[in-house]
């Protein structure tokens, strides 16, 4: 496993404590790759303070207005959860997903989206992962301190990228064409595909319903590669280009 192609990424965290926390969480797992997005605080005492020792993951932090802009690289991402959703997504406990992490780091960037701490992720920031990760806890007491969660994950990933059946981290990929698409390239192609519905009258932006999410789970299911979202991207250029 490449451990610099794995990002553990906030959304709004609350508490700057928590940030430290997490920090220090990564560095004893050997993580060291770490994305902020719109952190209330973060620098101050209590975030040194809860760090001990990993004070400089937090300074080399990077900070997002936005999480799309956090996984812009990224070519797969999990993102965290307490609760089910309306819309299934692909879900792993928390071993599962550490070994989904360490096979997706040899080809690209892999994303661990931790949410805020009083309602995790909205489902349009689920939306935009590709697998939903889960910690199980006891039925009657499932809350989670945020550092306890990035800790277990961290954990559970070192223990995978340890296992002898792990993949080696060499990068097999033929081509660049033949490469995980990128979180921003994915976004692009969403973009382009809601455009052309709308044109074709498949698609009605005032009334969505579960469209554009039961679309997003397909394709982030199946894995895009960068050859792939120029096809499609192609194929709906063709379809607009015959309406217009």
């Amino acid at each position: 496993m490449n451990k610099n192609r794995v990002r553990v990424v906030l959304v709004e965290t609350t508490h700057a404590g928590n940030i430290g926390a997490a920090a220090r969480a990564m560095k004893t797992m050997g993580l060291g790759e770490l994305s902020l997005v719109r952190p209330r605080e973060y620098q101050n005492h209590e975030c040194y303070a809860r760090a001990s020792g990993a004070e400089d993951i937090i300074d080399r932090a990077s900070v997002h207005s936005s999480l799309q802009s956090a996984l812009e690289d990224a070519s797969w991402v999990i993102g965290t959860s307490a609760r089910l959703r309306s819309l299934k997504w692909p879900q792993f406990d928390a071993r599962e997903a550490a070994e989904k992490v360490v096979e997706h780091s040899q080809a690209g960037t892999v994303a661990i989206v931790f949410g805020r701490e009083s309602s995790g992720l909205s489902n349009d920031e689920l939306g935009r992962c590709s697998a939903l990760l889960t910690i199980p806890t006891a039925n009657d007491f499932s809350s989670l301190n945020l550092g306890a969660a990035v800790q277990v994950i961290c954990y559970e990933v070192m223990m995978a990228s340890s296992n002898p059946g792990a993949a080696s981290g060499s990068d097999n990929a033929s081509d660049d064409s033949d490469a995980p698409a990128q979180q921003g390239e994915i976004e692009g192609f969403y973009q382009h595909m809601t455009e052309a519905m709308t044109r074709v009258d498949f698609f009605n932006p005032e009334n969505p319903r579960l469209l554009e999410g039961r679309l997003r789970r397909l394709f982030n299911r199946s894995g895009l590669l960068k050859s792939e979202v120029q096809l499609l991207r192609g194929f709906f250029a063709a379809i607009e280009k015959k309406v217009r």
